[in-house]
């Protein structure tokens, strides 16, 4: 590995512990994803709480909650400390647009989430995270894990060179490209933006690389066939890189929290045909920035 990767890697992995007085938080991995316990999110959380489960959401990107015990409002209201609610269904009479059912079972031919992405990110403002709380899920050793990727970690692994040529770049994110080639619903008004190539963190104002291979149509600064190329190149490296990646191994009634500005994740569907359900709640964003 070059060594301005191996650099990048030994930033993140040296940084000293944090302490944390009313949570419990186990790292998944060195560079992100985290276990934390100490809390009943059906119960309504300290100012406290609430500033730690941040504090920890910032370094880790990924938290990990199990064995919660929550109904849709609880589920929504501890989204809400976080900021307001982004809506996850098109309005439909009679359901709430802030949940969205994620089933799969002997029926599916597709699900929710599988394949690397980061959600959203045709919408003029992506979600800030989401919060995925899974109350059924495939039998022991069946699978239905979910993997996260660390964009931070992404960018800093880029050579200098390479880190240079996409910092001025844009790239246009298509909510057509989701379907796959099917017909949305005629009252979905499908978002196309244009987002840095390299953004920063609102909160931190960290660099992270923001292409994922769901949404991005191409490069506006390339030609077809160079944006192509640096397209799968930058897909590839998020992939195909471990160590920039963690894995959840879902148990029942576990929510996991993760931040949609500097991470990707994949839905393995590995468990066909077993079934699989949960719901998501996501947190309202702004618009990305270089």
């Amino acid at each position: 590995m070059e060594q301005f990767a191996l650099d990048a890697i030994e930033q993140v992995t040296t940084r000293p512990p944090e302490v944390y007085d009313t949570i419990a938080v186990e790292p998944l991995t060195p560079v992100i994803g985290a276990e934390v316990s100490g809390l009943d999110l059906s119960k309504e959380l300290t100012d406290d709480q609430v500033a730690e489960v941040k504090r920890a959401f910032l370094r880790h990107h990924v938290l990990v909650f199990r064995d919660q015990t929550l109904t849709g409002e609880d589920h929504k209201r501890v989204a809400g400390c976080f900021g307001e609610l982004h809506p996850v269904t098109l309005p439909v009479e009679g359901s709430d647009p802030y949940i969205l059912d994620i089933s799969a079972d002997s029926n599916s031919r597709a699900v929710a989430g599988h394949g690397w992405h980061a959600d959203g990110t045709a919408d003029l403002r992506p979600s800030l995270g989401s919060m995925l709380y899974i109350t059924r899920t495939p039998e022991p050793g069946c699978g239905g894990d979910t993997m996260f990727a660390n964009m931070h970690l992404a960018y800093e692994m880029l050579s200098p060179a390479m880190k240079e040529l996409l910092d001025p770049m844009t790239a246009v994110h298509d909510g057509l490209l989701a379907w796959e080639g099917k017909t949305p619903p005629p009252e979905y008004d499908v978002p196309v933006h244009a987002h840095p190539v390299i953004a920063r963190h609102p909160d931190t104002g960290r660099k992270l690389l923001y292409i994922n291979g769901v949404y991005v149509s191409h490069i506006e600064q390339l030609s077809k066939g160079e944006s192509r190329a640096i397209i799968d190149m930058l897909v590839k490296h998020i992939t195909n890189t471990a160590l920039l990646h963690c894995r959840v191994r879902w148990t029942p009634n576990t929510l996991v929290f993760w931040d949609n500005r500097c991470v990707q994740h994949h839905a393995i569907w590995d468990y066909f045909p077993h079934s699989r359900y949960g719901q998501r709640v996501a947190i309202a964003g702004h618009r990305p920035t270089a």
